[in-house]
């Protein structure tokens, strides 16, 4: 086993809270009806992270808007409109769609501070740190706290490209200046994590600091 150089993460869900408690939040806050919520988003997730999640169209003939939002290909608004148009009020009336992502994502604004110290903590030790992100919104990370974190952050909807595609992982290992044999990846959700495995970088699936941050420590006792 190479000896292991840089640690990339995913950010919602690792740097954040979990995402089920952050849309809980806003389904409670813009009292959203939970039923429509689930059958407009649950396909195009499946698909969106499926074992052929690299390709670009989506059921019935349409392509899938969680393949076009995370590359780019379709503007915040749209994908806003679109979403929001499936959804219903729990009084029955209609979801407002401007800025339905941002209020989506309103409370992971405040990152996990001990994920924050681990990155840190790392960098600190002489490891490159990269962000690799699926972006729902790219107006919604904190990126003044990005140039003390990480040597490299990928946005998938700046670079064209998303997780699990196999691409976005060499992409930024490649930022990173480092052999994707080199790399640890961490994220919440195991099809990105087995897509990292299989270019060549070692998964953690994260599921709260602590137990990322004791992987970390067995995967990089030599440093």
């Amino acid at each position: 086993m190479p000896r292991l150089s840089a640690v990339i993460t995913d950010w919602g869900g690792v740097l954040t809270q979990p995402m089920r408690d952050l849309v809980r939040v806003w389904i409670e806050a813009d009292q959203i009806d939970w039923d429509t919520y689930v059958a407009a988003l649950k396909p195009w997730l499946s698909e969106a992270y499926a074992s052929d999640a690299a390709g670009a169209s989506g059921g019935v003939g349409e392509a899938n808007p969680v393949h076009l939002l995370e590359r780019g290909e379709c503007a915040d608004a749209e994908f806003e409109r679109i979403f929001a148009a499936r959804l219903i009020r729990t009084d029955g009336g209609a979801v407002n769609p401007e800025g339905l992502l941002k209020r989506m994502l309103a409370a992971g604004e405040t990152p996990v501070a001990a994920m924050y110290d681990l990155i840190r903590t790392l960098r600190g030790k002489g490891l490159r740190t990269g962000l690799l992100s699926n972006s729902w919104g790219r107006d919604s990370y904190p990126r003044q706290d990005f140039p003390e974190l990480f040597d490299a952050v990928v946005i998938s909807g700046e670079v064209g490209m998303r997780k699990p595609e196999p691409r976005i992982f060499r992409h930024t290992a490649s930022l990173l200046g480092v052999p994707t044999g080199e790399c640890v990846f961490i994220d919440d959700i195991q099809a990105n994590v087995d897509a990292a495995i299989g270019c060549g970088m070692t998964g953690i699936r994260h599921d709260d600091p602590a137990s990322t941050a004791a992987a970390l420590t067995e995967l990089l006792a030599d440093r």
